[in-house]
Order: C-alpha cells, then sequence, then structure tokens
C-alpha cells in the first residue's frame, strides 16, 4: 500500500473513530497562573501532573484559552500546531521550551460542524499559546496527545460563550478532553509582587470572590456565574477583564446532571491570583 493511501487509511480510521461514542470524559478549568509554572516544579505543577494520571488518556484535546481572543469562533486546524511564546520578560530557558504536540484537522472539522450558535473559522496559523501548552505539558509531557484550541470572541457575552461550550457537549463522549485555561480571579495589576513567594497569600476581596465562585460550582448556579458582573466589588476585582474568567464558563457549560465537581490547586497568589482548578467528573 502506497504513503498516499496508508495517510488516507489513517484519517478514516481517525474520522470512524469520532463516530463511535466512550464513556463521558472529565472536563477540566486549569488555573494556568505565571508562564514560568511550565519549567518551574512547584505544587500547582505537581497537580496538573497528578491530575494527567488520575483521568483517562484522551484521543485529543481542545483547549479554550485566555490567550487566544478573536472577532468571531476559530479552531486550529493544522497538522503541527506551532509553540508560541506569547509572552516577554521571563528567563531563556522557558522561550526555548517546545511542545510538539501534533494538530487535528480532523477534529477540528467535527467540532466545527457541531456548533450552530456561529460561524467558525479553521485556523491555520496560530498554534498553541502558553495558555495551553505550558499546562498541557504537565498532564501529557510525551506531547503525544493531539491538541486544538478554540478562540474566545472578545466581542460576545457571558451568556453567549456559554450556550457556544454547551454545543460541544457530544465531544465528551468521543474520548476528547476539553480544557478550559485561565484563572478565576486574575488581576496583574493589583499583584503584590513583594508576597509572590508568600504561601497562599490573598486579599480579602481576592478570598471573598473565590470562595463565593466556589460555592456557586458546588450548588450548580451557573447563572450567577455568567451574571458576575452582577456580584459585587469583590467579583468586579477579581475580573477587570473577562478572558480569563470566561474559559471557567465553557467548563461548567459542559457539566450535566449527576457529575461530580472537584477543585485543586485551590490556593490564591500574589494577593490577586488565584490557581484554583475545577475537575468535572461523571458520577
Amino acid at each position: 500500500m502506497g504513503t498516499g493511501s496508508t495517510m488516507k487509511l489513517n484519517e478514516l480510521n481517525k474520522l470512524t473513530s469520532l463516530l463511535y461514542s466512550t464513556a463521558p470524559m472529565p472536563v477540566l478549568f486549569l488555573g494556568h497562573g505565571s508562564p514560568m509554572n511550565a519549567i518551574e516544579e512547584n505544587e500547582f505543577v505537581q497537580g496538573f501532573r497528578e491530575t494527567g494520571k488520575t483521568i483517562p488518556k484522551p484521543s485529543a484535546i481542545l483547549c479554550i484559552s485566555a490567550h487566544w481572543e478573536t472577532r468571531g469562533t476559530f479552531i486550529t486546524a493544522m497538522e503541527k500546531p506551532r509553540t508560541i511564546h506569547d509572552f516577554g520578560g521571563f528567563p531563556q530557558a522557558l522561550f526555548d521550551v517546545q511542545y510538539p504536540a501534533p494538530g487535528d484537522p480532523l477534529l477540528a472539522r467535527e467540532t466545527q460542524s457541531l456548533i450552530t450558535k456561529t460561524t467558525v473559522g479553521l485556523d491555520v496559523s496560530w498554534g498553541l499559546d502558553h495558555g495551553a501548552w505550558s499546562v498541557i505539558k504537565h498532564l501529557y509531557p510525551a506531547a503525544d496527545v493531539p491538541v486544538i484550541e478554540m478562540s474566545i470572541d472578545h466581542y460576545q457575552t457571558p451568556l453567549y460563550h456559554y450556550e457556544l461550550a454547551k454545543e460541544l457537549t457530544a465531544l465528551r463522549k468521543k474520548g476528547v478532553l476539553i480544557i478550559g485555561s485561565g484563572n478565576m480571579v486574575h488581576n496583574l495589576r493589583m499583584v503584590a509582587w513583594d508576597k509572590l513567594n508568600t504561601d497562599a497569600y490573598g486579599y480579602d476581596w481576592a478570598i471573598e470572590a473565590s470562595e463565593q465562585m466556589k460555592q456557586y460550582i458546588r450548588s450548580g448556579d451557573h447563572q450567577s456565574l455568567i451574571r458576575f458582573r452582577s456580584q459585587g466589588l469583590a467579583f468586579d476585582l477579581a475580573i477587570p477583564t473577562p478572558e480569563h474568567y470566561l474559559p471557567l464558563l465553557y467548563t461548567l457549560a459542559l457539566q450535566e446532571k449527576g457529575d461530580q465537581v472537584s477543585f485543586f490547586n485551590d490556593k490564591p497568589v500574589g494577593g490577586s491570583l488565584t490557581m484554583t482548578s475545577v475537575r468535572i467528573d461523571k458520577a
């Protein structure tokens, strides 16, 4: 059999596999924090690593990252996504990191076909930004799980993003691990830089917002989380801009009746950030 025929057969096998149901995969929201978590050894990295060991290995990953905002919605559809170093002022060792996970154009098209709320574009220029690779590399260090990203439409409402995410539900039953990557509390302008090495240091408002968010999540009150701009000053300070918060809504929208919700890496950092991560499992 020729190389071309082999490639077509592989594509057909992959496409066929997408049509079959699996046990529902977990869904994750990962508080990604500093890009340095990609190369440092700390309790948060250990939390990511442990999570990767305790969930079924996925056939592919769909990541919604805080660091890809667009006008409209796009999905990466290249065979080999580049590792994007979308930050500055960090050590060269961080810029040297490559995460060569393959892409999955077939999954990109499958995901595109599921979404009816908007027209989804297929992107071949973006890649994997640090909201994706800096955490996924700890879940799957061998870079042997295909990864695609879906962008966040900067011009849409929180409710729009929540409803859009619900259209991805079928992927949970096709072996796809869906990850939202951001931070529930994320106010870089108010970081206490002199407290970054102080264990679990959070401003009163950051702790208040974090605890209220977790209470809403535990009780399944997604509507209050969607209406985060109506939750008072603590929420306003915790979410000065929505891009790091919206991936949480993508994760929660995929929660189904009877699913179990748990938290890990649940600590504040530098006063005005939290690393709190959320895991949703089928009961």
